[in-house]
């Protein structure tokens, strides 16, 4: 038997070939990726990773700026600052593990001396409330043992910051509290509508009064510190900063010793009330106060929602609510001046007429009478304002119902508007008119009290009773308006602003809003009548102002205010016949304007003029 010898298989060459240049070339493919990654690392983003590194290896503290410090017209020191040192936590550092998150809240008991509870709670509360990011803060006015104690064992807290803040400090205590405001933590909605891409958590933000309408030139700029710190967040060293930049200084035009003696006066009295002293001829508000008050300071620090809802709490008393400015309020017979310009001014009365007052007069199968009925006999316009005879008043509302003549003239002298005051929260109040009032009877059918206007309405208005309410604001720019002839000025309170130097960076001018053609023998009648009220034996503040040694021309005034007392009212004009100052002021169920609120206005003109003729003789009115 023969064998055939044995031939290789040619195919099987071939597979093995291909076997190898597969490998092959997947082993090109894979070292290609490996080398475009390691590539990609090292250039492309390698820059990136670079920043990331040294960026662990440093920590961005935003600093904060002392907000600009407010002071009166003489540069006495209404608001500044004091630095406090803080504990707060970075909620990035904040685990989300439960385990590890109780751990740290139960460090930072132990270091505030808190319960975990309690540590718990107020931080869930800071984060709901703060915007995202905002270090939360878990105590203030640390002190330094704390600090110091921090500092030695960083490694032990890693989480926990002690930072320095700047605090409001109120030098002259709860002085112009309504005025000032109060500042507070940016809030979620803050931020949402700041208009200033440079507000963050954690920042202060003014929330009432000129701290509000002025934040942004209070404010400052905030800068920024870095610091060198190891892997367990231990300060190594301080790098690069940016200086923050403090606030600018307000100098207001308040009058710290009107503004003290109108606080005072207000305060004796014991009741509720607000009160205004202005400059005539220009706007320059030189006080303006509200009772009961508070003490700005408690702002600086959280509030338990049991003291937030005292202070706003009508039974007692509202310490929040700013009357001088939001008080809707009946303002009596200091009305009466607006009534008589209208009425001489539309021809119904010339102001030597004279009327009989009986004490009563019936209109439209009405009666209305005087207060106790007290009858004044033959009075003409002069001696109407003397001895504030409503009959007469009674009877020019009746003759000019349907002429719109007294809603236009007390729209003139801006009754039932805001006045446009540096201040925020200004109540507008109401000027009844035939058209308001059907209009208020329509959009409240289910109102009692809410009926369509008759011609009682008119006659209320004219003594400034039934729906008219204003505060004591507008009434001093009415006044105004009739003790300069005419000028309606805008309120206001910053005089100028000022660097951290003192240096003045801008003033603020008088702004007129409009001006009211009063007849200047009209003026002459009611001024006139307004001096005989107060210094005239018959006068109706006589007893409060008879004796003052600066000639003034003043008005009491006392509104029904059911259910509530009687709201007593004083507006004032000194010196007569060319006043430079005007004071308004209201005591709620004060009784007669001349028991309550005439002798706070008394109070504060006397330290307005005491304060004037020391200057002038060159004794020690210097506040300095």
């Amino acid at each position: 038997m023969r064998f055939q010898p044995v031939i290789p298989k040619t195919k099987h060459r071939h597979g093995t070939a291909l076997r190898v240049a597969i490998i092959g070339g997947a082993g090109l493919f894979l070292f290609g990726v490996l080398f475009f990654r390691l590539w990609s690392l090292q250039v492309v983003t390698g820059d990136e990773y670079l920043a990331e590194a040294t960026e662990n290896r440093t920590r961005e503290i935003r600093v904060r700026p002392p907000r600009g410090r407010i002071l009166d017209r003489d540069g006495n020191v209404l608001v500044d600052n004091r630095t406090s040192m803080a504990l707060q936590l970075d909620p990035i550092e904040v685990p989300d593990a439960s385990p590890a998150r109780r751990k740290l809240f139960k460090s930072v008991a132990e270091v505030v001396d808190r319960k975990l509870e309690w540590v718990q709670n107020r931080y869930r509360q800071e984060i709901e409330n703060d915007p995202p990011g905002s270090p939360v803060t878990m105590a203030d006015n640390v002190d330094d043992d704390l600090v110091f104690y921090l500092q030695e064992h960083q490694a032990e807290y890693p989480e926990i910051q002690v930072n320095r803040v700047f605090v409001r400090k109120y030098p002259q205590g709860a002085e112009a509290a309504h005025l000032l405001g109060s500042v507070g933590d940016v809030t979620a909605e803050d931020l949402d509508k700041a208009d200033d891409p440079d507000i963050e958590g954690g920042d202060s933000l003014g929330k009432a009064g000129i701290e509000q309408t002025y934040d942004h030139t209070l404010r400052g700029s905030a800068g920024t510190t870095k610091y060198q710190v190891d892997s367990t967040g231990k300060v190594k060293g301080q790098l690069d900063s940016q200086t923050p930049r403090p606030g600018d200084t307000l100098r207001l035009t308040l009058d710290q010793d009107v503004q003290q003696a109108g606080e005072a006066a207000l305060s004796s009295i014991g009741l509720p009330g607000g009160f205004v002293a202005m400059d005539v001829n220009s706007g320059e508000v030189l006080g303006l106060g509200s009772a009961p008050t508070f003490d700005p300071a408690e702002f600086t620090r959280p509030l338990s929602q049991k003291r937030v809802d005292e202070l706003y709490d009508e039974d007692n008393g509202a310490p929040l609510f700013n009357r001088a400015i939001t008080g809707a309020y009946p303002v009596g017979s200091i009305y009466k001046p607006i009534t008589a310009i209208a009425a001489l001014d539309g021809g119904v009365i010339s102001a030597t007429d004279v009327v009989q007052d009986t004490g009563q007069v019936k209109i439209a199968d009405q009666v209305f009478t005087n207060a106790g009925k007290e009858a004044h006999g033959p009075v003409d316009m002069r001696r109407s304002i003397e001895v504030s005879s409503d009959v007469y008043y009674y009877l020019l509302g009746a003759k000019m119902n349907g002429t719109n003549q007294l809603q236009k003239w007390s729209d003139q002298f801006g009754i039932g508007q805001t006045t446009g005051i540096d201040l925020p929260g200004e109540a507008a109040g109401f000027l009844p008119s035939k058209e308001a009032i059907n209009e208020r009877d329509r959009e409240e059918p289910d109102n009692p009290f809410a009926v369509p206007w008759v011609i009682g309405d008119n006659i209320q208005l004219a003594i400034g009773q039934g729906s008219l309410q204003a505060d004591p604001l507008q009434m001093a720019v009415a006044y105004s308006a009739l003790g300069n002839g005419g000028t309606v000025y805008k309120p206001r309170l910053v005089q100028q602003t000022e660097d951290a130097a003192g240096r003045v960076l801008s003033e603020t001018e008088p702004e007129v809003v409009r001006e009211i053609p009063i007849d200047p023998g009209a003026r002459d009648v009611i001024m006139s009548g307004l001096h005989d009220a107060a210094q005239s034996p018959e006068g109706t503040s006589y007893k409060v102002f008879g004796g003052f040694p600066v000639p003034v021309a003043g008005k009491t005034g006392t509104a029904e205010r059911p259910p509530n007392g009687d709201q007593a009212w004083y507006a004032v004009l000194a010196p007569y016949p060319n006043p430079e100052i005007v004071v308004t002021t209201t005591i709620e169920e004060g009784g007669f304007g001349a028991d309550t609120a005439a002798p706070v206005a008394l109070q504060i003109l006397s330290a307005y003029f005491d304060k004037q003729a020391k200057a002038v003789s060159g004794g020690t009115a210097s506040p300095e």
